[in-house]
């Protein structure tokens, strides 16, 4: 699947900065995330079509008892495709999905090892390429 990087209001970043939240996603992805999320919305409207048949046709993984006023969320964990010369490199993330009334259907959180923007040299506008994990 391909998005489009946007920025936003930068509200998961306290969200993402917790200890539980952190503990959490370490426990379930196996790796310790960036505190803030990248922003993507589809790339085109198969792309849209895809996320929703995989958000509304898997529980995904549970982030966790809901603690300190946050919302429950769900992990559908990802690699990322990293396009370096003649190969392609993949980093491990997640799409972190905030079960709130409302949440925008094109709006897509992923979590990730590193600072995603200035580990792959990406801006708003650019494409952001992944595969889902069983």
């Amino acid at each position: 699947m391909t998005g489009i990087i946007f920025s936003d209001l930068g509200q998961a970043a306290s969200f993402m900065a917790l200890e539980w939240v952190q503990t959490a996603l370490h426990e379930r992805l196996g790796f310790l995330p960036f505190p803030a999320t990248l922003n993507v919305r589809p790339k085109d409207t198969a792309d849209a079509q895809v996320w929703s048949r995989i958000r509304g046709n898997s529980a995904g993984l549970a982030l966790g008892r809901k603690q300190d006023g946050f919302c429950e969320a769900r992990l559908f964990p990802i690699a990322l495709v990293v396009a370096s010369g003649a190969e392609a490199d993949k980093i491990p993330g997640a799409i972190l999905l905030p079960e709130v009334k409302n949440y925008p259907d094109n709006k897509i959180e992923i979590v990730a090892p590193v600072r995603l923007k200035e580990h792959l040299g990406v801006q708003d506008g650019d494409q952001l390429t992944w595969e889902f994990l069983n």
